[in-house]
């Protein structure tokens, strides 16, 4: 449904429009990010997306055992997304909208945030560490945050669980 505001149309999003997008990582903090996630899609009627980016394998001398090291990751990436898929359904009691992609991690994600309408909101956690928020995040935030069109949700990894329930 589409509505006029100061002149604009805009697309009124109803809540089964909106889509949570959590990038996975073998990170806590994306746990908790997960978690949120998972609950504000609860409360809202929307759905939580999992994106796994595959990262290019570096093994050039023989184009046999870099085809076998991206076709391990596949399968890793596979059964961590049906994993966590699993957890999300147990949260959020909606199955989740599961992107698989390989290249850069941040690049893939600036473009499947532009290119899915229905991505409303980024949700990544952030490391209190002394390594800092993480190196997506950082990226984000730093000169490539004028190319996502959604905003991002930061949740810190120093929340318990208890506390993400209260405030998602």
């Amino acid at each position: 449904m589409d509505q006029e505001t100061d002149g604009k149309k805009c697309r009124n999003h109803g809540s089964t429009d909106r889509i949570f997008l959590v990038v996975v990582d073998d990170s806590d903090e994306m746990l908790q990010a997960m978690r949120f996630a998972c609950r504000r899609a609860l409360h809202t009627g929307g759905r939580v997306a999992l994106l796994y980016v595959i990262e290019p394998a570096e093994f050039n001398h023989w184009a046999a055992v870099g085809d076998l090291m991206q076709e391990e990751a596949r399968e890793e990436a596979e059964a961590r997304l049906n994993k966590l898929g699993e957890e999300v359904l147990e949260y959020s009691g909606q199955i989740p909208v599961l992107y698989m992609r390989e290249g850069d991690r941040r690049d893939e994600l600036v473009k499947l945030v532009n290119e899915d309408d229905q991505v409303s909101i980024l949700v990544l956690g952030a490391s209190s560490g002394s390594g800092g928020p993480g190196p997506l995040l950082t990226a984000l935030m730093g000169k490539h945050i004028g190319k996502l069109r959604v905003p991002i949700t930061v949740v810190p990894d120093n929340l318990e669980p208890a506390e993400i329930d209260e405030i998602s």
